[in-house]
């Protein structure tokens, strides 16, 4: 069966917003296309990434690429799905990166950067 906006096969983008990473910014939390692999930040995170790559590609699938969190989204549908299909490993930035990360570009005062 082949489900529109996944390709299980398909490895993250990296450990970090690919976005964030290329302009020195930072994030909060991180969402991996499930499509494509790429690693966007969350909505809550300065840039939004990870809905600014769906609206771009219209991929509509997002996994929680955070520790512990085997969650999807759909953006088309606005659907939570508690669990799905495995996703090629990894399927979490290391435990040891921080939140927000990553190290070394987080502002002192970066909760004042979050959206709600």
């Amino acid at each position: 069966m082949t489900v529109t906006g996944l390709d299980p096969s398909v490895a993250p983008s990296g450990d970090g917003c690919v976005d964030c990473d290329a302009v020195g910014g930072w994030w909060f939390h991180l969402r991996r296309c499930a499509q494509c692999g790429h690693v966007g930040c969350c909505d809550s995170s300065p840039a939004q990434h990870a809905t600014a790559h769906f609206k771009a590609t219209g991929h509509p699938l997002v996994r929680s690429y955070e520790p512990g969190e085997g969650w999807f989204w759909n953006y088309e549908t606005s659907e939570l799905f508690d669990s799905g299909p495995e996703l090629a490993p990894p399927v979490s930035h290391p435990v040891g990166q921080p939140t927000p990360g990553p190290a070394g570009r987080v502002p002192d005062d970066w909760a004042r950067g979050l959206h709600q």
